[in-house]
Formats: structure tokens, sequence, C-alpha cells
């Protein structure tokens, strides 16, 4: 099974650290995994023009590409945000309207997929849990599974206290906990309702 993160951080820190090491766990446990970044990536805001609606495709060319690619290909997605005014990244929402352009081909093209959520905030409670609910909405919009870690601790999914430095993400055992129980209900999903 194959699964797809996006990390919607422009920069290469801790968003993308706790996202390749979500990754690397899971290819420890024979998944195949693929990550994209945003960090240098060109996306562009969703226009709203209906041209996808017409010609099945967005008609926007850039690097949301390799989004499209990777969502059709994944059996799980993860979306991993830094936390930006509260809430997700202007970069992962971008991704997130963009994916319009997918609908328009086929309404149910990412129907029962298995999606999780990841959120890094510079603080402890600085809207990691807005920015999951924002997660969870976009799985619902598009028919993928959303996974929490289960009510005791990981309500939502995996959240981080990133105090702005690589090195205190690295010490934020409480986040690190979140995740690997969200990676546990993540995998037990995919072995439940993804067949090959």
């Amino acid at each position: 099974m194959k699964v797809f993160g996006i990390c919607g951080s422009p920069r290469d820190s801790t968003t993308a650290y706790v996202l390749r090491n979500a990754l690397y766990k899971l290819e420890n446990r024979n998944f195949d995994t693929e990550i994209f970044t945003c960090m240098g990536k060109d996306i562009k805001p969703c226009m709203h023009c209906d041209y996808c609606l017409e010609h099945k495709k967005c008609i926007i060319e850039d690097d949301m590409k390799g989004v499209y690619e990777g969502l059709l290909n994944a059996d799980g997605i993860i979306l991993a945000t830094p936390i930006q005014s509260g809430g997700i990244s202007s970069n992962l929402s971008a991704i997130m309207d963009r994916t319009r352009a997918l609908e328009a081909v086929d309404y149910n093209i990412l129907r029962g997929k298995i999606g999780m959520s990841i959120a890094v905030g510079g603080d402890r409670t600085g809207g990691q849990d807005f920015a999951h609910l924002k997660n969870i909405t976009y799985f619902m919009i598009h028919g993928i599974i959303p996974v929490s870690g289960g009510p005791f601790g990981s309500n939502l999914g995996a959240s981080f206290w990133s105090n702005d430095s690589l090195e205190d993400i690295k010490n934020d055992d409480y986040g690190m906990e979140s995740l690997d129980r969200t990676l546990v209900e993540f995998e037990n999903f995919l072995n439940k309702y993804i067949f090959k």
C-alpha cells in the first residue's frame, strides 16, 4: 500500500521533519511512501473559474501536477501543516482548493482512501485543533476516511509544539506519542479498508 504525505510548509524545518519521521515509520512497516513538500514549489491559488468542469483538468499549469499524481496513486494520505494565523498554511489551503480539478474528472476519485492529520505549532495551543478540523473537513468533502489517534491525547491527529525550533520539536515527546498513536490507527484503517 502507498502513503502520500503533503508537507504544507514553505520551509524544510519542523513540519517536514515530523512528516518524514511518520513516513519513515510507515516504511519500516512495509508501506510504500512518497512526500510532496511545498518548499520551493509554485502552487497558485484556485481561481474557481470552472475550467476544470468542462475540460477535466486545471487551467493552471504549475507544481500541482505532483500533488494530483500522488493523491491518485495513494491508498493513504497524510496532510501535515505548520500553524499559521491559528490554522493551516496558505500553501496547504491552495492545494486543497485546487483538488477541485480532480473531482471534476470523477466525483468519487478520492473516495475510500484513508487520511490522517499532522499539525505543528510554534505554541502548544497555537491552533493545532483548528488545523486538524480543517484537514478532517477536507477529507470528508472528498470521501477520504479521516483517522484520529484515539480518545486519549490524539483526539484529532498528531499535534506538535515546535517552539519554532527544529531541536525543540525533536524533543517534543508528547507530540511524538501523539504521532505514534495516530499512525497505529492509520495503519489499522489502511489494513482494514484498503484491499490490494
